[in-house]
């Protein structure tokens, strides 16, 4: 079985959020996902991330994704060729 190399974390907050609260999730965010990838074995620093945000009613759902080793390598060529990045998968 292929080891992963891409990893999500969303979380749903609510639109009129004042910004620093907004701020201190994405910092969580951040954090959470560095200390899960050292967890699985994952130089955080080999990563790339991205964001992406939706709209959904009253709120923002926010999804921040790592990528190393094959997803990273097919990341920066698609968006070299001006493509979208891949769909988040969960």
């Amino acid at each position: 079985m292929a080891k992963p190399t891409q990893a999500h974390l969303t979380r749903k907050i609510e639109k009129n959020q004042p910004q620093p609260l907004k701020d201190r999730t994405k910092g969580q965010m951040e954090y959470y996902m560095g200390a899960k990838l050292i967890e699985v074995g994952i130089n955080p620093k080999a990563a790339i991330y991205r964001w992406a945000m939706e709209e959904s009613g009253r709120m923002e759902v926010w999804t921040y994704s790592a990528y190393w080793g094959d997803s990273k390598e097919t990341l920066l060529k698609e968006e070299a060729a001006g493509g979208d990045p891949p769909a988040a998968a969960e």
